[in-house]
């Protein structure tokens, strides 16, 4: 029967170690060239707060990101959190599920990192954190894959090799105006105060369990920590940096449009003014008013210069 005992219970601790192995998650972290110093400090920040993340060297390339899923396959990664640069001003963020995808394009703006903001919370390092989501991720099906990619990427394992076995920073993903906000905060906990004041301004008890020394509960708060910043999806593709576009915005307007459109309209406020000076000199000249009006004047038929040309 011990045998059998030992037989048996080898068995369930492989069994065990197996279902504890089965969710095994690593996320590449990365960016493209011409990425700005906020920018690098983001990548840090996120890399702090993701012990299951390698961070690694810029790619070169913005056009082959199918060139993303070979250095994943290298550095045993099944999840790409790729920064797109452009012009030195538009971050664009890639999420991918490598190899297979899908693929999240999105954009990044308001940007405050850690170093910015100075937020008095602080979460130990490596600790686990927990992904809070807002209830209109469940509405849509594009977002309810977005929501799927969030939860690979930013939820830290148990099995993960530098974490540390603490909860004490929530992950909070809420849309807004068609946008996923993202924000940082740590859990603190306190013991309550033993005493409060009354109206008449003496002190007294708060609760009578503090007398006898019982233990009460913690009082839990919420405190910010950093970074936070807004993502704007863009497209969903099918694979991995690649394949068919199963979701488009339709609403999502490029920045470089909205710097062009702003351009135009200066513009066209200065070709307004500039007709509206050139109608207002003719009008001038055309009355007598000026001089130099835009018009000439006309030649009397019976002056000197006519009748003895």
């Amino acid at each position: 029967m011990a045998a059998v005992y030992k037989t048996l219970s080898s068995l369930s601790s492989h069994k065990k170690e197996a279902e504890e192995r089965k969710y095994k998650q690593r996320v590449l972290i990365l960016s493209s060239r011409g990425v700005t110093y906020r920018h690098r400090h983001l990548l840090q920040d996120l890399y702090s707060l993701m012990p299951h993340s390698r961070k690694e060297a810029k790619l070169d390339t913005k056009t082959k990101l199918y060139q993303l899923n070979e250095l994943a396959e290298l550095y045993n990664c099944n999840n790409v959190l790729f920064f797109e640069a452009r012009k030195g001003k538009d971050l664009y963020a890639w999420m991918s599920k490598a190899p297979n995808g899908p693929t999240v394009k999105m954009h990044l703006q308001n940007l405050h990192t850690m170093e910015e903001l100075n937020f008095i919370g602080n979460c130990l390092k490596g600790s686990r954190p927990i992904l809070s989501f807002d209830a209109s991720f469940e509405k849509q099906a594009h977002l309810r894959v977005i929501k799927e990619l969030f939860t690979q990427i930013f939820g830290v394992p148990k099995s993960s090799r530098k974490v540390k076995p603490f909860v004490d920073h929530v992950m909070g993903f809420t849309i807004a105006d068609g946008k996923i906000w993202i924000r940082v905060y740590q859990i603190s906990e306190s013991e309550p105060g033993k005493k409060k004041p009354t109206a008449d301004g003496e002190m007294m008890d708060l609760d009578p369990a503090l007398k006898k020394g019982k233990k009460t509960e913690m009082d839990v708060s919420l405190v910010e920590i950093g970074p936070r910043f807004v993502l704007t999806p863009i497209v969903i593709l099918e694979s991995s940096f690649g394949g068919p576009v199963i979701f488009e915005n339709k609403e999502f307007v490029s920045p470089n449009q909205i710097r062009a459109d702003l351009r135009r309209a200066k513009a066209g406020r200065y070709n307004r003014r500039t007709e509206a000076a050139l109608e207002s000199k003719i009008k001038r000249g055309g009355l007598g008013l000026s001089t130099h009006g835009g018009r000439k004047k006309e030649k009397d038929p019976l002056s000197d210069h006519v009748l003895f040309a």
